[in-house]
């Protein structure tokens, strides 16, 4: 074995110098350039070789007259003895070759810092920031209505930490428009990393929105980022606020363990397959739901109005002009939608209302309350049947969405799957059904012979799902091609049914509305909007959770003509007012006239000023919280 020498040993620890970084390099290139012209100025001092018309002949002149060279080469040429001159020379050469050097630092130094710039390794510096863990399609929507909430708050910062590549990360992001008061910063690293996630000091954060995991080991992925999150202290009074996706519904109880309170998990599958059950049933009630989830328009809000406690909740129903009161959030923290009009709103209890912005709640100074009794006409509406409902295609929600339809059918309801997978793979063993049956035909449901096989005409109401399988643009292409065909034998055969349609990609949103569905339900895209509603404001997936399940009040669109007489305009007052005597909380209405129009979209209104007179048709329906549609 060859022993170390002293060139190993300098070679060795010249090596770990080098590896220290830029500042320690620019200190010792320092350094060796002040002792080398130190001693070549005592060198030119001690021998008396400074020149003759210096003014100063000390160790001060000696100095300054090497600084000089070596900085400045035109120096060498003012030197007059050759002995001179050839120090100087050399001094020079020497300052050349320490410039080039700190200039090759330097500029390694910001080539190193723009490439980490480029990788996103750099620290954020942020308080009360929104981050967001994650990228998938979902990132667009819940930027921009994370930016549409916060156009009226100064400064506010979204900051993005995902394994996507950084450079693709900023091409979409400089894509979306924000208001000007909205940031964006985007930082690569693994989220179930502590040190990654401390590189967005999400101690400090707002909100925490964690995005779409892989498919593989979801729950497993999820539980692991949690942890990492929780494990790193707050440096903020307040707990942490995280809002995660969650595809499993076995996966709560994990969560729950795991988030100590601190999580608000957002289920997707069981949320759209509740929406699509629903949309299925009542024609418009998608963009109701769009309406209230989006902060472009209507949103849902928590508020204290101590004016009104000791009142009854059918009091504080028509307490407002322009929001629409729709239940109450007790001390504790539960939800009531829609609570019997009796109902006594207690000390420290909020409203629960859909306003167009916070700053809109106030109380109506009209008085007394302009209600035309003499319109009120209370009829009960139609009793529900048994009815057949066509799903054509398939995906993975199929069965939970059979499940949700299981809700709220009659007994003796068909149910009719229609999708080009071979029969003997159709297994919906694990769906219990007691009301409903089940049914099943191959073939292809873009194919218009195999349609017109299907004698779509006995049916009430047509479901088309999105094949997940395959590209969603494809997916997506294949559901219009299918509506179009749909859309053209219920004009031609004059045909009454409701068509609710699934898209995936939100961009082909037209597609649908040029294909005249009824309903299209765009899964990615409401939820994103959940995701950045429960980020803004925790209770609200509460709200949403008793919103969309079947048991107590949901929203309805029920016919004009059951609550009040059309003969002349009313104002929403008397509306709300014969609700509430079907014991009911009107939010709206939608108008026949405007079904096809997307610029009035599509005729529903939300929370309308109640003092307007409006002029109602017969074919209007009133939108309304109610525990059953009769």
């Amino acid at each position: 074995m060859k022993k170390n020498n002293f060139i190993d040993y300098f070679h060795y620890k010249f090596d770990n110098f080098m590896a220290k970084g830029t500042i320690t390099l620019i200190i010792g290139l320092a350094l060796v350039n002040l002792l080398f012209i130190f001693l070549v100025s005592v060198f030119l001092y001690a021998n008396n070789l400074l020149p003759s018309d210096s003014v100063h002949h000390h160790l001060g002149e000696s100095l300054w007259i090497v600084l000089m060279n070596a900085v400045d080469t035109g120096n060498v040429a003012l030197a007059r003895a050759w002995k001179l001159r050839l120090l100087l020379l050399f001094v020079t050469l020497v300052g050349i070759f320490s410039v080039s050097t700190l200039i090759g630092i330097l500029s390694s130094a910001i080539e190193e810092k723009l490439d980490n710039l480029k990788k996103g390794n750099s620290r954020v510096i942020e308080t009360g920031h929104i981050v967001i863990l994650g990228w998938s399609p979902q990132i667009t929507t819940i930027i921009e209505e994370l930016g549409q909430a916060n156009a009226n708050k100064p400064n506010t910062c979204i900051v993005i930490l995902s394994e996507q590549d950084k450079t693709e990360m900023d091409d979409t992001l400089k894509r979306i428009t924000l208001p000007r008061n909205v940031r964006l910063v985007s930082r690569r690293g693994n989220f179930a990393n502590v040190a990654d996630l401390a590189l967005v000091n999400i101690q400090t954060s707002r909100s925490v929105v964690i995005l779409k995991l892989p498919e593989e080991n979801t729950e497993l992925e999820l539980v692991k980022t949690l942890l990492a999150i929780l494990n790193i202290p707050r440096a903020v009074d307040s707990p942490y606020h995280i809002v995660t996706q969650v595809q499993n519904l076995n996966s709560l109880d994990i969560i729950e363990i795991v988030g100590q309170g601190q999580v608000e998990p957002v289920l997707v599958n069981d949320l759209i397959s509740r929406l699509i059950a629903q949309t299925s049933r009542q024609s418009g009630l998608s963009l109701v739901y769009k309406e209230l989830l989006s902060f472009y328009g209507n949103e849902i809000y928590f508020q204290k109005e101590p004016r009104l406690e000791g009142l009854s909740y059918g009091q504080a129903l028509l307490s407002f002009n322009t929001s629409a009161v729709i239940g109450i959030q007790q001390i504790d923290g539960r939800i009531s939608l829609n609570p019997p009009a009796e109902r006594i709103l207690q000390v420290g209890e909020k409203l629960i209302l859909i306003s167009e912005d916070d700053d809109k709640i106030n109380l109506s100074t009209i008085s007394p309350t302009p209600i035309d009794q003499r319109a009120i006409h209370i009829s009960s509406v139609n009793s529900a049947e048994a009815g057949n409902t066509l799903i054509l295609g398939s995906s993975n929600r199929i069965s939970l969405i059979i499940q949700q339809l299981e809700q709220y059918a009659l007994e003796g309801s068909k149910i009719t799957i229609a999708a080009n997978f071979p029969q003997e793979e159709v297994d919906f063993s694990k769906v219990y059904l007691k009301k409903q049956t089940i049914q099943y035909i191959q073939g292809e449901i873009t194919n218009r012979k195999f349609l017109e096989s299907l004698n779509i005409g006995n049916y009430d109401n047509i479901i088309a799902l999105c094949n997940r399988d395959i590209d969603p643009q494809t997916a997506d292409a294949q559901i219009v091609v299918t509506l179009l065909h749909l859309r053209n034998i219920i004009d031609r055969d004059n045909l009454s049914l409701r068509i609710v349609s699934e898209i995936i990609d939100e961009n082909n949103e037209f597609l649908a509305q040029s294909a005249r569905a009824d309903d299209f339900v765009i899964g990615e895209e409401l939820i994103s909007m959940v995701l950045a509603q429960v980020s803004e404001q925790k209770y609200l997936n509460t709200v949403f959770n008793e919103l969309f399940k079947p048991e107590g009040s949901e929203i309805y669109l029920k016919p004009i003509n059951k609550y009040v007489d059309i003969d002349y305009p009313l104002n929403f007052y008397t509306i709300v007012e014969a609700a509430k005597t079907r014991g009911e909380s009107a939010i709206g209405y939608r108008r026949k006239g405007d079904y096809r129009n997307a610029a009035k979209s599509y005729g529903v209104v939300i929370n309308p000023a109640k003092d307007a007179l409006v002029d109602f048709s017969i074919e209007d329906t009133i939108i309304v919280l109610a525990e059953n549609e009769s």
